[in-house]
């Protein structure tokens, strides 16, 4: 896959630059920044029963990712938080703006709860899956890269998609869709770069921790089995009452 080829990797070190989610505290830990608003994902981490495999390798790999780059410059998310974001909604200043308005988040919820209940007839009780393969480098993040073996359910997911961004009473309210669909699952985001960092070796890093995941971790599959509408204050912490909308893929 394209995101996981040496050539991608020497193309992106050029662009890697601090992430303002993460800031580390006098003791040297990483701690979340106050980053809020709402999205779409997969249950994170531990409430995720279907993928605990896959999410345990995942937490041994993102500590391998650790120790190479050091605690500088790699700020690793919690576990617990791990997900795949099947839709973002809205964000930072865009949500603290759209919060302005009274009643704004309960507007949200019911019209995002509404174009779940449109997307019904594609809920057909089968889960949709995917394969991890490999390291994905982004300007201030590091995750890895899923790829669809499932046509049909991949398709499904855009439908899904497709009902919430063209949902008119969520435009309405600023919902809009900014990014295509890549799946993935973010293990963690740059911290401090050294002024003298060599971007040449570090790409080789990359490639070489890329070799790592597909050596060492043959069981890679993930499943999409449910969506659900979750609300963040930060990058840590995926947040839901018991009556928010979830999908049933």
């Amino acid at each position: 896959m394209r995101l996981t080829l040496p050539d991608t990797y020497k193309s992106q070190v050029q662009h890697i630059q601090k992430s303002p989610k993460f800031q580390r505290s006098p003791e040297g830990v990483w701690l979340p920044t106050a980053f809020p608003g709402y999205t779409v994902i997969t249950p994170p981490g531990s409430e995720d029963g279907k993928n605990r495999g896959l999410y345990e390798s995942l937490k041994h790999y993102q500590n391998r990712i650790a120790q190479t780059l050091g605690a500088e410059m790699f700020a690793p998310i919690p576990a617990d938080s791990f997900h795949v974001t099947v839709a973002d909604l809205i964000w930072n200043g865009a949500y603290l703006h759209a919060a302005e308005s009274p009643g704004f988040d309960e507007r949200l919820r019911d019209r995002v709860a509404s174009s779940f209940r449109q997307s019904q007839p594609i809920g057909i009780g089968e889960a949709i899956r995917f394969q991890v393969v490999g390291l994905m480098v982004m300007a201030r993040a590091i995750a890895v890269c899923l790829a669809t073996v499932d046509s049909s359910g991949y398709e499904r997911i855009l439908k899904f998609r497709r009902s919430i961004y063209q949902n008119p009473d969520l435009i309405e309210i600023g919902i809009e869709q900014q990014y295509y669909f890549t799946p993935h699952i973010t293990l963690g985001y740059f911290g401090k770069l050294p002024p003298d960092l060599d971007r040449a070796q570090l790409s080789q890093t990359f490639d070489q921790l890329n070799q790592d995941w597909l050596d060492n971790y043959p069981d890679n599959e993930f499943w999409i089995h449910q969506a659900e509408f979750r609300k963040f204050n930060n990058m840590a912490e995926y947040l839901r009452e018991p009556d928010w909308a979830t999908f049933q893929f």
